[in-house]
């Protein structure tokens, strides 16, 4: 006997801060909102150790028990999330249509509103010493295995705020931190600019690039070449963290939605609202600009109040 299909008023797919607080928002308008979690559950924060940049918390917070918190948070106002990743959509193009999703590919859901929130991806240099060596030494997140290097010389690639952030998590537990960028510059802020160039044991190299990484089963080195110059240099290091970007999450949705050449999902304007009526975008699977909990959470909330209105409006023309 086939399994009866389950209707949902807002189906959340993704569980970071956007989601999170789409699921806070759609529980308190009687969305009666159901969240998968995916592959990560709390999404990239629960790979940060110290959040000291979102409202609210004077004295800081992990990322972690940050993401514990706005679970529990929406969990008392109703939200039932669940453990799963959506497989495969179905969004309709009609106003009011049904939207069919599937989960862990055998389990089927109708929806009436989809709030995705799904993130992105960390990326790789794509060099096969590296993905040869991933989990032998390399590593995209250093909150996660910087532990495993403490007293030893490690390097990091990257320039943006995401590398500076992971170069001075490291710094403070290695012996010495070697940090690659690309350009004769960082595209960090100037704060956390000001935090690498202040941290004594960090090495910043510019204009560097990463050729090899050296070690036939853990990392036991990294061969650097001088962009401008040719120049290269050996350095014997044990841990190699990519902090170089990320990609959207947003495959499963290619064909249903509009997206940019990079994949990020196009919202309408300042909403949240997508090409498709009753679909919605939050957080960083459609903001690459930004990129911070703070305003993941700002376009989550967004992406309920514009998901309530729907509903309301659908309903107020079937009464009509």
């Amino acid at each position: 006997m086939a399994e009866q299909v389950e209707r949902i008023k807002c189906l959340i797919i993704g569980s970071g801060p956007a989601g999170y607080t789409a699921a806070i928002y759609a529980s308190r308008a009687d969305l009666k909102p159901v969240m998968y979690t995916g592959m990560e559950p709390g999404g990239q924060l629960t790979t940060t150790t110290e959040v000291d940049n979102f409202p609210g918390y004077p004295d800081g917070i992990d990322g972690p028990k940050m993401m514990m918190d706005l679970q529990k948070q929406a969990e008392r106002f109703g939200t039932e999330v669940r453990m799963g990743m959506v497989t495969e959509v179905d969004f309709s193009d009609e106003v009011g249509g049904i939207h069919k999703i599937t989960v862990d590919n055998e389990k089927q859901i109708e929806a009436e509103t989809v709030i995705i929130s799904t993130g992105a991806t960390a990326k790789y240099l794509g060099l096969p010493s590296e993905q040869r060596l991933r989990g032998g030494g390399v590593s995209a997140c250093a909150v996660c295995d910087g532990f495993f290097y403490k007293g030893q010389d490690v390097a990091i690639v990257g320039g943006g705020d995401t590398a500076a952030e992971e170069a001075t998590y490291l710094a403070n537990i290695c012996n010495k931190v070697t940090m690659l960028v690309r350009k004769d510059y960082m595209k960090a802020s100037k704060a956390m600019q000001h935090r690498v160039t202040n941290t004594k044991n960090i090495d910043l190299r510019y204009n560097t690039e990463v050729e090899e990484v050296l070690g036939e089963q853990v990392v036991e080195g990294l061969r650097m070449v001088n962009n401008e110059t040719g120049e290269k240099e050996d350095i014997e290091i044990t841990g190699l963290f990519i902090a170089i970007g990320h990609k959207p999450n947003t495959d499963i949705f290619k064909g249903q939605l509009d997206m940019d050449d990079t994949g990020y999902v196009v919202t309408k304007g300042k909403t949240t609202k997508t090409n498709k009526p009753g679909v919605f975008a939050s957080g960083d699977v459609q903001d690459k600009v930004y990129r911070q909990a703070v305003t993941a959470a700002g376009t989550g909330c967004m992406a309920a109040l514009d998901a309530e209105r729907y509903l309301q409006t659908i309903e107020a023309e079937v009464t009509v």
